[in-house]
């Protein structure tokens, strides 16, 4: 699937738990998945993608180096299976919310084939500076 857009800001409960937007809901009425992601945030997974995305590491791991090996086995070792409740609320394990830096308030965003949970002061650091490259545009 092609379509996680948009940015929605929740705010954890005191159990380490989010609500999904109402409109990324359907696209994980079967579960998800959790994994950390580049830049400091959470990537979450629709079961379908999670699963490219381990066949892709593996691949990576099994044809690179001792970096690729050490990158997949820390991105396995700390991924997680997600449910959802009746609300759409899902728990963040304690060790994803400490790579995430997720406490409070939290950025649920979008990001075409997953969605990304962020600080959003690290996102403010990370992302928004991006804005004025996507204003240039590519040559």
């Amino acid at each position: 699937m092609l379509g996680f857009v948009g940015q929605f800001q929740h705010t954890l409960d005191a159990k380490g738990r989010l609500i999904l937007p109402a409109k990324f809901r359907t696209e994980f009425e079967r579960g998800g998945h959790l994994s950390p992601n580049t830049e400091g945030c959470v990537a979450l997974w629709t079961p379908g993608e999670f699963a490219r995305q381990a066949e892709e590491r593996l691949l990576q791991s099994r044809n690179g180096g001792s970096a690729e090996r050490q990158q997949a086995r820390y991105w396995a070792a700390n991924s997680s299976d997600v449910e959802f409740d009746k609300q759409g609320r899902f728990a963040l394990p304690a060790a994803i919310r400490e790579y995430g830096q997720l406490m409070g308030d939290v950025l649920v965003v979008g990001s075409l084939d997953h969605v990304e949970l962020w600080n959003p002061s690290i996102y403010a650091e990370q992302v928004n500076p991006a804005e004025e490259i996507f204003k240039q545009g590519s040559d």
